[in-house]
């Protein structure tokens, strides 16, 4: 267990800042003079997340721990995430498009589930539920799924993010299922003719049970993810949810902290914002470090010793 963590440290989930997106010279410059990179593989937030702060990641469950941020009641059974996705034919392979940030409404979302309850559910033990623009499954005995959320795999051909070895079997016949039972469901005709994208399967992940609480040292943190947030619970760490800003952070806490910026909030100004907050604070000697994760899979670790690198003006990862 760890026994403490960096008490002057900031971890920030901020908006997609490359391709021009921050307008201002002098953070620019400030992010430049920063060791600033590019993370090149698929990974989920929650793993971005810990491996900046060096606390473990569950070896399985994490749709356990998603509905467990939502509920605030750790759950009890075995848990898959049954995202919403597109699967587009292509030429000679599948694009999955996740639809969630796309827009799928709850009402369009819970017909679906419990049309898929009501056919698929049975003596085997599946199940299906909706907490909110969430799906879920639950299954007596466990199934293989895949490891990543969606939107990891969005745009990309799905294959090598599908699961392998025991269990793949009645993996691949529940998705058939999943599939068959939705095709032609009035949803999916109506989304159609409105030049929406169908909801023509599930992405299964993240498939376990929930780790049994324990108490483990961890900054607090102030997110709606509702991942994050059950990660967190079953630590017993401190969660509020995004209070509006940076600074809101920076003033309810008496050190160091993880803070994530609304999921759909790309806006270059609520971008710009946060940054010249979290300078500000570093500026002062309020934190050693800042590590900014930026949606757009860039990511900075800045220091105040950085402004010494005054040479460092400009990153093309910026443009």
């Amino acid at each position: 267990m760890n026994e403490s963590y960096d008490k002057s440290a900031v971890v920030a989930v901020l908006p997609p800042v490359g391709g021009g997106r921050l307008r201002n010279k002098s953070l620019r410059a400030w992010l430049s003079q920063s060791h600033f990179v590019k993370i090149t593989e698929a990974e989920e937030l929650l793993s971005r997340v810990l491996q900046v702060l060096h606390l473990p990641y569950p070896e399985q469950g994490l749709a356990a721990l998603r509905m467990w941020g939502q509920t605030g009641d750790r759950p009890t059974t075995w848990i898959a995430a049954a995202d919403p996705v597109y699967l587009e034919p292509r030429l000679d392979h599948l694009c999955l498009h996740a639809l969630r940030r796309s827009g799928i409404a709850m009402s369009e979302l819970q017909a679906l589930i419990d049309h898929l309850q009501s056919t698929l559910a049975d003596d085997d033990g599946f199940g299906f539920a909706r907490l909110r623009s969430y799906g879920y499954l639950s299954a007596r005995t466990p199934i293989s799924t895949a490891s990543v959320p969606a939107y990891v795999v969005d745009q990309q051909v799905p294959g090598e993010f599908l699961p392998s070895g025991d269990g793949t079997a009645t993996y691949r016949n529940l998705l058939s299922e999943i599939e068959m039972a939705l095709h032609e469901h009035e949803v999916n005709l109506r989304r159609v003719e409105q030049g929406q994208q169908a909801v023509n399967s599930l992405w299964l992940w993240g498939g376990g049970v929930a780790p049994e609480q324990q108490t483990r040292a961890q900054p607090p943190l102030y997110s709606d993810d509702p991942l994050l947030t059950g990660y967190w619970y079953a630590a017993t760490g401190v969660v509020e949810p995004w209070p509006g800003s940076i600074g809101a952070c920076i003033d309810a806490s008496a050190a160091g902290f993880v803070a994530e910026t609304p999921e759909f909030d790309d806006s270059p100004e609520l971008l710009e914002a946060c940054l010249l907050e979290l300078r500000a604070a570093l500026r002062v000697g309020r934190y050693s470090r800042i590590s900014l994760l930026f949606r757009d899979g860039l990511r900075a670790d800045v220091r105040r010793s950085d402004a010494l690198r005054f040479w460092r003006r400009h990153s093309p990862l910026l443009d």
